[in-house]
């Protein structure tokens, strides 16, 4: 009994601080329209403070990767328009991969196991799969925005992926996403100062549908997206020819 709290443990602990971060609403102060409120406060902080403001900064994004909270992309913009492209980009590189181990630790070691001996034989096939080529597969899921981060943080857990091969693959399979959001980041803070104004003036007028608009995906063009996918199809050129080879030894030995 003692041995089964303390494996669940940090999962009812991650739990609780979800569902309190959910409750309490902070997770809604990740928006535009919060960023542009701000703006000016934290770019002053900022300039009194940078090492202090850079280590909340990552604190803040470890903890919106570890509770898969939304707003991820906004964050990835923010770092680039207070801390630059390059030191923003680095910043969040280390901060996303951590907060990915750490959900990753948290799923693996908590129901990770249970899961897969649940599932039987058809789930032991799918992770046997998925270790052969684990790197490749990892790289090609961090490369191509197909799917959401926190899942891409949990199925390998569940599959039994090496805690280095996820750590490594999550660290290099980011960074050009991110430094893409950074560098886009350090522009954007004229859009938000005049998005803010109009919303303001609004606000003034009396009127009573005042909206703030605007949205991560009108910063990124579609060959940005191709760019991605196509890098993360090169990922997957080793698990090809893999299986390439595989089938060449064995119709070779067929025919003999």
């Amino acid at each position: 009994m003692h041995k089964n709290i303390k494996k669940f443990l940090p999962l009812i602990i991650f739990a609780g601080i979800f569902a309190t971060i959910w409750a309490t609403g902070l997770h809604q102060y990740v928006s535009f329209q919060k960023i542009a409120e701000y703006q000016s406060d934290l770019e002053s902080y900022v300039d009194a403070n940078f090492i202090y403001a850079l280590l909340i900064f990552v604190g803040i994004y470890i903890a919106a990767t570890a509770f898969s909270l939304p707003g991820a992309s906004i964050l990835s913009l923010l770092g680039g328009l207070l801390f630059g492209g390059i030191i923003g980009g680095f910043a969040i590189v280390v901060a996303a991969t951590l907060g990915a181990i750490s959900l990753f630790l948290i799923a693996s070691t908590s129901f990770g196991d249970i899961l897969r001996q649940k599932a039987g034989k058809w789930m032991e096939k799918i992770a046997a799969e998925f270790n052969d080529g684990a790197a490749s597969y990892l790289l090609f899921l961090r490369l191509v925005p197909l799917f959401p981060f926190f899942v891409v943080n949990l199925a390998p857990a569940l599959l039994g992926a090496r805690l280095w091969t996820f750590a490594w693959t999550t660290f290099l399979g980011i960074i050009p996403a991110t430094f893409a959001f950074t560098f886009v980041g350090e522009g954007i803070g004229s859009v938000l100062t005049s998005e803010n104004e109009k919303y303001q003036q609004c606000l003034a007028g009396g009127a009573d549908n005042c909206t703030f608009e605007v949205s991560a995906t009108e910063f990124f063009s579609r060959e940005l997206l191709i760019g991605l996918a196509v890098m993360g199809c090169v990922a997957l050129i080793p698990i090809l020819y893999k299986k390439i080879k595989a089938r060449k030894v064995l119709t070779s030995g067929d025919e003999s």
